[in-house]
């Protein structure tokens, strides 16, 4: 078994290309676009690269098979937030293998250390803004829309490694024709006392609506941890990759006096769709997705956000009801929410007193370099 680094586009094909092998008898795994897979990891393509710098390696197997892959990941933004020396890991697959395992943590570790870190922690793919985590706990149904899914084997691999917990991400389901009356009386108090307005999105005036977004999603999100903020190319690079798929009923600003205090992302649960395409490929697998696509029955509550001063006003209640109202308008009586920090007391209560549920975990590791 060898561990070569990634140096090519014949490399980065190979490096895209494991999950598809390595997943194809799993009904669970969600396969994406392979385009999207390359614009994700294509520094020209993708702005997040401009703060960020990463290195792939492939393990091949003495057959010339890939059998393993990973990334390391030096995240300047979040350093320059959080002050700290953390590096990240991410994209990490392998077979079930310990000391194939222990041979790629050990490759991206002493990448991570040569840039002076003296932290690794993952698996981030490639940062909290994209899908992260390692699923330790599933109720058996396949990830939603941009949150990951890997064998349960991964778990103890990590365990085995030395790595330790540094937080856990909830995935909440639930749902019903009608949300419960009482975050409904409770929604309705607030609007009244506080004077806040529910609008949904424009799409005429998208452009527009996303500076908006700009303008709230950081101060909204700035206390959690492992937050990263979104440069303003990040956030354009997002909509337009999600803006084919929005549905403007599902996104949701609460206004008082004119101003945007808070709102609410949900989109079709799009993986509904792409679990249909086992190929990952565009032709032809297109058109299976564009056929199941009429069929999703899940939305994905990705975003739902305050900002500081208008918390405690039970605003989030307001955004809460109305993304389930609108959601079983557009036939998607269910949703997943999530993820939510295993600590954050209010979100987590919140999602518990709509009758949601956890159905699946999400752990961040650590490991000291």
């Amino acid at each position: 078994m060898e561990i070569v680094p990634v140096t090519d586009g014949r490399g980065l094909d190979r490096f895209i290309a494991f999950p598809y092998d390595h997943y194809r008898h799993d009904p669970l795994w969600v396969p994406q676009l392979r385009r999207d897979v390359r614009i994700l990891l294509s520094p020209d393509k993708n702005p997040f690269w401009e703060h960020a710098e990463a290195q792939y390696w492939l393990a091949v197997g003495p057959d010339g098979r890939t059998v393993g892959r990973i990334g390391a990941i030096k995240n300047d933004m979040h350093n320059k937030e959080h002050h700290d020396r953390v590096g990240f890991y991410g994209f990490f697959e392998s077979i079930n293998d310990r000391s194939l395992a222990n041979a790629l943590f050990d490759t991206a570790a002493a990448w991570l250390r040569a840039k002076g870190f003296d932290t690794m922690r993952g698996p981030m793919n490639p940062s909290t803004n994209d899908d992260c985590g390692l699923l330790i706990k599933n109720d058996g149904t396949p990830p939603s829309l941009m949150m990951p899914y890997n064998f349960s084997y991964y778990e103890a691999l990590h365990e085995h490694y030395g790595f330790t917990k540094a937080k856990d991400l909830l995935a909440y389901d639930g749902g019903g024709a009608e949300a419960p009356e009482r975050i409904l009386k409770i929604g309705q108090r607030a609007m009244e006392r506080s004077g806040v307005t529910l609008r949904t999105l424009n799409k005429k005036r998208f452009d527009d609506e996303v500076e908006l977004i700009k303008k709230l999603y950081n101060s909204a999100w700035e206390k959690n941890w492992g937050f990263v903020p979104l440069t303003d190319a990040e956030i354009d690079h997002l909509a337009k990759q999600l803006k084919p798929i929005v549905v403007p009923d599902l996104v949701i600003f609460a206004e008082r006096a004119g101003e945007v205090v808070g709102f609410a992302v949900s989109l079709p649960d799009f993986n509904l769709a792409l679990l249909h395409n086992r190929s990952g490929r565009m032709f032809p697998g297109i058109l299976k997705v564009l056929w199941y696509a009429r069929k999703i029955n899940r939305a994905r509550v990705m975003l739902l956000g305050v900002i500081p001063e208008f918390r405690g006003r039970a605003i989030d209640a307001v955004l809460y009801h109305r993304t389930w109202e609108n959601s079983v308008k557009h036939g998607m009586p269910r949703g997943e929410a999530g993820w939510i920090l295993e600590d954050n007391i209010s979100m987590n209560k919140a999602a518990l007193q709509l009758g949601f549920r956890v159905t699946k975990t999400y752990r961040v590791y650590d490991k000291t370099l």
